[in-house]
This record gives C-alpha cells, structure tokens and sequence, in this order.
C-alpha cells in the first residue's frame, strides 16, 4: 500500500509548480475550513507569542500560516523530482562570503536554522559553496518506509544526512578543516526526557535543543544563522550571518541564546512563515535550567 503511496507522490512531484500550488490551494481549503487542522493550537501559540496583537490579527496571521503550510506540503513533495538549477533559482543565498571565508580559514561551518518556511530547500546550498561535504542532521521518523524516502530528499545534491543522535560524535571525530558544513534544524523541541535547558523565546519560557552547544566550546568552528525570507510563492531568499561570541570563544549556552535572539527576529518580520502547529511549549514546565 505504501509503495503505491509513493508512486503516486512521485508522479504528482513531476507536476510544475504552478500545478500543484493549486492542490495548495485545496488542502488549505481542507485543513484550514473543513478539518480545522490544530487551529486551536496555532491560535494560542502565536496569541502566547505576540500578547500585544489582537485576536482579529492573531486570526489573520493563523490563516496566513496554514496558506503557507499547504504551500510547504507541495513543496515538500516537489523536492523528490526538482533539480538543483530550478532550485537556484528558486532559492537565492546571500552573504555566500562566509562560506568562501570558512573555506580559508579551515573552520567546518555549523548552520543554525529555524522552521521557518521552507528549510528543506536550504539543503541545495550544497550545490553553490565551496565545501566538499554537507550534512543535513535529521530526525528518524517511526515510519521506516516514509523515513528513506525522506531521507532521498535529504541526501539531494550531494548531502549526506546524518541522524541527529549521531552528528556530534561525528564532528568530533572527523577532522575540523573547513571542508565540511552541519545543518541543524536548531529549534528542535527536545524529548520530555531531556528538557534540561529553557530560555525565554517569544515571551515563554521555552526548552531549548542544546546539542549544538558543546561544539561551540570546545572547537574552533564557524557558527551561521539562516535568516529565510519568503519572498513571493515558491520563492525564497537566505541570508547568512556569522553568529559571533562577545569574547575570545563561547561561553555555555551562548551560541543558543544567540541563535534563539536571531531567530526570534526572523519570525518577528514574517510571522505566518514559522511552523506554529507544532507542540513546542507543551513541556516547559519541565525545564531544569532557565538561560537568563
């Protein structure tokens, strides 16, 4: 069954895009109007989010969201067909110095993204910059069928994805010589289990994945933040920026902190782009150390 599944998507992937923009424009139709997806959810993490807006634009921000979250799901199912030309022009990447500068210098290069609409485009930067090895770090999924077939798109344009229980030994043990770049999904909620550390993000207090944050002081690594834009329908633009420490090197929880502050600023300028369906503050009453 799922193997017929899968046919099926990859059919509908070799569709153009201004074709399946228009099943977007169904499923926003079923999951907004009929099936009423998470609204209550999405309502209250953005009212949570902004205290100052008002429910008339809470509301209109949520349905802004879930046309791009429709938007996302075609999106997602384009990247198992799409090429690397259609995606450079898609997706334009700025300040493409850093990577050049990181290249020279010898620093393997960690790169901090949000769920900010649509990362899983970032992973074709591959294709654009001077490092030879790109490692998207992922997630396993509980379904093993639909876990390879994601990770297919993970692997495109010459990635190598890596589970995300497995990077850090990783990047221990391979050499640091500026050859290599990390993508994180860097606003990962943590398992329950492992809500040690929270900080304040969007007016809440928030676990925060830290996984990232021992790389930061222990090794002489380039840290950049991904500031994605949506610029129009199935176009975005990516800046990067260096994530610098206020003194010689990071101090413990810095870089997060950092991240967390870079982040919130990208989903203050467009705050339908951020995936707001998710459960992020369902566990913040657990956190055992707040980073003030």
């Amino acid at each position: 069954m799922m193997k017929f599944l899968f046919k099926i998507v990859l059919l509908i992937s070799k569709l153009p895009l201004k074709v399946l923009y228009l099943f977007s424009d169904m499923l926003f139709i079923l999951i907004y109007h009929i099936a009423g997806y998470r609204k209550k959810i999405v309502f209250n993490n953005i009212k949570n989010s902004f205290p100052e807006k008002s429910d008339q634009e809470v509301k209109k921000i949520s349905k802004e969201f879930f046309r791009n979250l429709s938007d996302y799901i075609v999106e997602t199912i384009k990247s198992f067909t799409i090429s690397s030309e259609n995606l450079r022009v898609r997706v334009q990447h700025i300040n493409q110095n850093i990577f050049s500068e990181a290249n020279a210098d010898g620093k393997n290069i960690i790169l901090l993204c949000g769920h900010v609409f649509n990362w899983e485009w970032i992973t074709a930067l591959a294709t654009v910059v001077p490092q030879k090895h790109s490692f998207p770090v992922y997630r396993k999924m509980q379904n093993l069928f639909w876990e390879e077939k994601l990770k297919k798109i993970r692997n495109s344009f010459g990635n190598e994805s890596i589970e995300a229980n497995d990077v850090v030994k990783h990047i221990f043990r391979n050499k640091n010589d500026g050859n290599s770049i990390y993508m994180f999904v860097a606003d990962q909620t943590p398992n329950h289990f492992h809500v040690d550390v929270g900080l304040e993000f969007l007016h809440q207090r928030t676990p925060a994945f830290i996984g990232y944050d021992k790389l930061a002081t222990r090794m002489n690594l380039e840290f950049v933040y991904c500031d994605m834009k949506k610029i129009k329908r199935g176009f975005y633009q990516v800046n990067y920026y260096k994530i610098l420490p206020d003194g010689e090197k990071f101090v413990e929880y810095e870089v997060v902190r950092k991240f967390h502050n870079m982040l919130e600023q990208t989903i203050k300028n467009n705050p339908a782009n951020y995936l707001w369906s998710h459960r992020k503050w369902k566990y913040n009453h657990l956190i055992k150390k707040y980073i003030s």
